[in-house]
């Protein structure tokens, strides 16, 4: 998989993409990140890339021409249905389908390119959005001050879900969401400490009891902290 963030602040991920996981991905030729600067496709003296936005109102908002060009430069194309197969342009914005799990999965199965677009000020021309764009998405219902810190949570989502990133097939189909419910409880040594045990029933070597166990524990975690992932369109499902 290639990755390409575009941004007016590449300084701002430094070396974030070269430590664990994401690093051992890019080490073993499975994943390839670059971070490309939005001021280096502006066509004026100035390089702005944003203005004032049509109709008044607060704040400045990104122009369309550099991302235009950064995406045709990038990609080879600016026509969203001439795109390769695989090819997927990201706006991260909190007007975005949410990033869940399964949404992490999609792209991590089908896509071979990505290329994240972080805004910034009130907002991108929405003529990127119309034009360009073939997924918009948001890491929650909040507003950040501008969509990198969504491309380091939104690629550190997909690259973990590569074939091998991880290193274990079945490290990635344990986790939180993956079966629609919080990741049950862990512990490691010493089984004792400052007074605190472990539960027995991860010391007595019996897997069909540890598995019920976690289970359970998954399922009394996820009525507790997030009771909506428990919730159908029926209401609450039968697990």
């Amino acid at each position: 998989m290639k990755i390409d963030v575009l941004t007016i602040f590449p300084e701002f991920f430094g070396q974030v993409f070269d430590f664990g996981i994401i690093r051992r991905a890019k080490l073993a030729g499975i994943v390839e990140i670059n971070v490309h600067d939005i001021r280096e496709y502006a066509t004026d003296k100035h390089k702005m890339t944003d203005d004032r936005p049509f109709g008044g109102g607060d704040g400045m908002v990104m122009k369309a021409e550099p991302i235009f060009l950064a995406i045709e430069h990038l990609i080879g194309t600016s026509d969203r249905a001439a795109y390769p197969t695989g090819t997927r342009v990201v706006l991260l914005s909190p007007q975005g389908r949410p990033l869940k799990q399964t949404v992490a999965k999609e792209f991590a199965d089908d896509a071979t390119h990505i290329v994240m677009i972080c805004g910034r000020y009130e907002g991108v021309d929405e003529r990127v959005n119309e034009t360009l764009v073939t997924d918009e998405i948001s890491i929650g219902d909040y507003v950040l001050s501008g969509g990198e810190p969504a491309a380091i949570v939104v690629t550190d989502a997909i690259v973990r879900l590569l074939p091998e990133a991880l290193g274990s097939e079945t490290s990635a189909e344990n986790d939180s969401f993956s079966d629609g419910l919080l990741d049950c409880p862990h512990y490691t040594r010493p089984a004792e400490f400052r007074g605190m045990k472990v539960p027995d029933v991860l010391l007595n070597g019996n897997h069909a009891e540890i598995e019920k166990w976690r289970r359970e524990m998954a399922l009394l975690k996820t009525k507790k902290n997030r009771p909506d992932l428990l919730e159908g369109e029926n209401g609450e499902r039968e697990r």
